[in-house]
């Protein structure tokens, strides 16, 4: 066994009290956001030790779960939110029970990086991500519009008006295999080059 039980059985639990949770305050369109699914991917991941789980997760979600630490963080030591995004977890009107739940936006990126550590990194994974993007974002955006999620309709949860709405989101769609997925496919090549010999990329 590559991965503890002990951590299968508590990312599992969270997530059994995570789901509810979210559901009810949220509705079911919150789930397709990234980090949402991911979530539920790397549960899977964790049971499967399935290292082409994990290296797609970690392509779709470091950069953006990374961001998302960075604004919590500095709003915490600043009082500033450098990037935007974490607003709502000093929102008073947001229960405290959704807020705490939210942290494992915290726990995802140094999880995912000791997963792409320990199992070895697939470097099919920027294409699966590509895929999971060209799938959920069209859905994103014609499916409850007024809650722009993924940014599906504009960046920063605000809908965009400088260009046609299918301008934007092809764009979007091609843009975000260009210039994210793709870079974090190569630095999560280069990284497993250097904890590991060859045939742990696949």
């Amino acid at each position: 066994m590559r991965i503890p039980l002990w951590l299968k059985i508590c990312w599992t639990a969270g997530v059994a009290v995570w789901l509810p949770l979210y559901w009810r305050h949220y509705g079911l369109q919150n789930f397709l956001f990234f980090c949402d699914l991911g979530n539920l991917f790397i549960m899977l991941s964790l049971w499967l030790e399935s290292s082409l789980l994990f290296s797609w997760q970690a392509v779709s979600l470091l950069l953006f779960q990374t961001l998302f630490c960075i604004d919590l963080l500095g709003a915490v030591l600043t009082g500033r939110h450098l990037v935007g995004g974490t607003e709502f977890m000093f929102d008073p009107q947001v229960p405290l029970a959704i807020r705490l739940l939210s942290l494992f936006h915290l726990i995802a990126p140094p999880l995912l990086l000791w997963a792409v550590w320990r199992l070895g990194y697939d470097r099919r994974a920027w294409k699966f991500s590509t895929l999971t993007a060209w799938i959920v974002i069209p859905i994103n955006y014609f499916w409850h519009p007024e809650f722009d999620v993924n940014w599906a309709r504009g960046p920063f949860f605000r809908e965009q008006t400088f260009m046609p709405g299918w301008a934007y989101l092809l764009a979007y769609l091609l843009a975000v295999p260009a210039f994210v997925y793709f870079p974090t496919h190569r630095f999560l090549l280069w990284l497993s080059r250097r904890w590991h010999p060859s045939p742990y990329i696949r």
